[in-house]
């Protein structure tokens, strides 16, 4: 990159770190660390959580998404716009949870379940969570070496040192330290801040891309180019795509609903608002604040697949395939050696010329497949090659290939000062997300598993030190995996299959736990361990399939009646589900294998609790309402349902909302669920069933309600969120500095009330005591 870029990539990094050693004197106490001493407002929460859920790991996995199966899909998502108005409207499951006053999850867990059920669920849940993190600094540190064409290696004092763990080590290094300063506190604000100057950056790109390449001369005509089936733009002629469909769209909504609370990336955020008002309304501005940031995703997403496909840059994406495939390949086999065929393939991504020994091994691969669009002749010959030597290096290539192609066409596209804004923002979303997942595992490992082991508590000041031994564990643990381990699979569903170990039967016991007064702690145990153990088994056969197993079945003559148990299993619900069994990788793929695991945990759950439950758990004072309401929290006036005010008694409205909020929550049910879900989808549907569109329709739907309507928006959001981002983050930190240390709360649980409340029993007793006697008068 130009200095420039370099240049423009320093100064908001510097306004971070600068803003994050200010904000770590505000630590006070534990629950300060863990859980931004639980006064934050909506704006901080809502635009914090937004840059740390959308980390550059997800920029890589959508971009790797899109390219293999367009944007069509993306229409049956729609699907869920009801769901997700619930959710955040009604505040489901989080509204609850922030009731409970519990700092983590786990606390919550044994509050509702037993102490053993919380060691186990955090002993499954670090592991999920560490190691679907521990691939983020690795995709994250090769993207921004692909993309800003840094070298493989470097030499230092003689030794030849890889720049990839010099990158990983660098960032790593960076979001521990900022961690270690301050906890919660210093990642929700950097965070914030982050944000708050991501939004101009959103914009300057958008606006290039726009003015960069014609839609009709440029977009269209890449976007329209696939075959029967296959279609990036017409949702009802995507039959033949296998990862990405339909049946992905499904799960993804049904696993939303379930596992709402159960993933733990980000759950700092959980507790972190001012009280569970606040909570659920960060998460109804999170509908908005969204602006250009998904939209810049999609442009580029656009964009980097119209450089590779359209005419006009042949010459440019020939060389840039190129460049890709030869540094892929010196980043799978260092020193490019693995045979006979080495020079050949050297030769052929040079030159372009495929000797005779390469076109008996590539075979059909060495032309673009017109039917299979994601075809790409310079992968698979080099893919083709390297397996002749060793099996496992052709995957691991075409998935870093695959990867990084649209970084790397970026990068030729974009221009000096471009490109350095692009790159400050992929390294905010790579240093947040490090921050906040590293926070969360490390977090659930102390408390979740050490302090309710522990006879003796901690003090404070004990407990703060591991806290920080930990995370910096959780780093050192990543960077080792990320050094070592090869991926090979797409990175969502990698996320899926790990995320899996402990979501596959968490949620149902987390969702159970809030809304079922009936759940016990028996159903919890079966739920969650046949969830993690259909998932363990699922990875296993994953990693092992290609060496071991599909060989083993080869030899012994058991293909045949394998090929005939997963093709009869699968048969009633293709073309959604198509198992077959292949020599390259087992025949579930890991959002069917989540899907399982979470039916049969929910399954397991309902049946056991139902058999073990001898007496229902009490709700009212897991919540703290009635008589264990505490002092200070706003009473919640349950008003009798008129015609006038039911509707927004489905929305979520009640007393606690002010004029301000009732004209939030009305506009996102406006925009959510009239516009976006009864206009947009079904009223295409009900139009599409009369008479359907042309693929050139579908391609201006995709024009204007993708791009100039998110536009639209952005431009308003990003004036609203800023102003309010700096505005809340005034507030939050007044309320830091007057907020009072309490000791006990730690996170320790005792008696089944959390150490938070338990300064409060005997005014809980004085209040029982109080209620009743104003009943008796009555």
């Amino acid at each position: 990159m130009h200095w420039l870029d370099w240049l423009i990539v320093a100064v908001p990094l510097a306004i971070v770190f600068f803003i994050a050693l200010r904000a770590q004197k505000y630590v006070k106490g534990v629950s300060d660390f863990l859980a931004a001493g639980r006064v934050a407002g909506r704006y901080v929460v809502a635009v914090a959580q937004g840059e740390a859920g959308l980390g550059l790991i997800s920029l890589v996995a959508i971009f790797e998404m899109y390219v293999r199966s367009g944007f069509a899909v993306g229409f049956w998502q729609s699907v869920q716009m009801p769901i997700i108005m619930i959710v955040l409207l009604t505040g489901y499951c989080s509204y609850r949870y922030r009731e409970t006053r519990a700092m983590t999850m786990g606390q919550f867990l044994e509050i509702r379940y037993n102490r053993s059920f919380r060691v186990l669920a955090a002993i499954l849940q670090s592991i999920s969570g560490v190691l679907n993190y521990a691939i983020f600094p690795a995709v994250g540190a090769r993207f921004l070496i692909y993309y800003c064409g840094m070298p493989l290696e470097v030499e230092f004092l003689g030794l030849v040192i890889p720049t990839f763990g010099l990158v990983m080590a660098a960032f790593l290094s960076i979001a521990v330290l900022i961690v270690s300063l301050g906890g919660q506190i210093t990642i929700m604000v950097t965070d914030c801040i982050q944000g708050i100057l991501s939004y101009p950056l959103y914009a300057i790109i958008v606006v290039f891309i726009l003015m960069k390449l014609s839609f009709a001369n440029d977009i269209l005509p890449v976007l329209m180019d696939r075959p029967e089936g296959m279609s990036m733009l017409n949702p009802y002629d995507i039959s033949k795509l296998r990862e990405f469909n339909i049946f992905y769209v499904f799960v993804g909504i049904f696993s939303m609903i379930v596992n709402k609370m159960a993933w733990a990336g980000t759950s700092g955020y959980n507790a972190a608002a001012l009280n569970a008002h606040e909570q659920k309304m960060g998460g109804v501005l999170g509908t908005w604040r969204a602006g250009f940031s998904y939209m810049m995703i999609l442009l580029l997403a656009v964009a980097g697949i119209t450089f590779l496909e359209h005419h006009r840059f042949s010459d440019e994406a020939s060389q840039c395939r190129s460049e890709l495939a030869s540094k892929t390949l010196s980043d799978v086999v260092p020193g490019r050696d693995f045979g006979v065929l080495t020079d050949d393939v050297n030769a052929y991504i040079e030159t372009g010329v495929l000797s005779e020994s390469l076109r008996e091994v590539a075979g059909d691969v060495i032309q673009k497949d017109p039917e299979n669009p994601s075809s790409d002749p310079m992968r698979d010959v080099v893919a083709a090659a390297l397996a002749t030597h060793d099996k496992t290096l052709s995957q691991p290539f075409s998935t870093i290939y695959n990867q990084m192609s649209i970084p790397v066409a970026l990068r030729k596209l974009l221009p000096t000062g471009i490109t350095g804004i692009f790159c400050a923002l992929c390294i905010f979303l790579l240093i947040s997300t490090d921050t906040t997942y590293m926070h969360s595992w490390g977090s659930i490992i102390v408390q979740d598993i050490v302090v309710p082991l522990r006879k003796t508590p901690l003090t404070p000041h004990q407990q703060l030190r591991l806290l920080r031994l930990t995370i910096a564990g959780v780093a050192v643990f990543a960077f080792l995996f990320s050094f070592f381990f090869a991926q090979v699979d797409y990175i969502l569903m990698f996320m899926a299959i790990t995320g899996a170990l402990y979501m596959g039967g968490a949620g149902v016991c987390i969702v159970g736990g809030l809304y079922w007064k009936r759940g016990t702690s028996a159903g919890a145990f079966s739920g969650l361990i046949s969830g993690s153990f259909l998932a363990v088994s699922a990875f296993i056969m994953q990693k092992i399939w290609t060496p071991t197993v599909y060989p083993w079945l080869e030899r012994n003559g058991l293909l045949d009646g394998a090929t005939r148990f997963f093709e009869g299993a699968s048969s009633p619900f293709e073309p959604y589900v198509v198992w077959r069994v292949t020599p390259d990788r087992f025949p579930i793929n890991s959002q069917e294998t989540l899907f399982i695991t979470i039916v049969v945990a929910i399954s397991l759950y309902v049946v056991v609790s139902l058999l073990t439950c001898r007496r229902p758990f009490n709700m009212e004072r897991l919540l703290h309402r009635g008589a264990y309401r505490v002092d200070g929290d706003k009473i919640v006036v349950r008003e009798k349902v008129t015609l006038r005010t039911a509707f927004g008694k489905v929305i979520g409205i009640n007393s606690e909302y002010t004029k301000g909020d009732k004209a939030l929550a009305w506009s996102v049910f406006l925009y959510s669920f009239v516009f976006q879900f009864l206009i947009l989808f079904i009223g295409t549907i009900i139009w599409n069933t009369i008479s359907p569109w042309p693929e050139y329709w579908w391609a201006l739907r995709f024009k204007y309600t993708m791009i100039w309507l998110p536009c639209a928006i952005g431009l308003v959001s990003s004036i609203w969120f800023t102003w309010g981002g700096i505005w809340d983050l005034r507030r939050l930190f007044r309320r830091l500095a007057e907020k009072e240390n309490n000791v006990l709360d730690s996170g320790r649980v005792v008696g089944h009330v959390s150490a938070e409340d338990v300064e409060r029993v005997e005014r809980i007793e004085h209040i029982v005591i109080k209620e009743a006697h104003e009943e008796n008068k009555k």
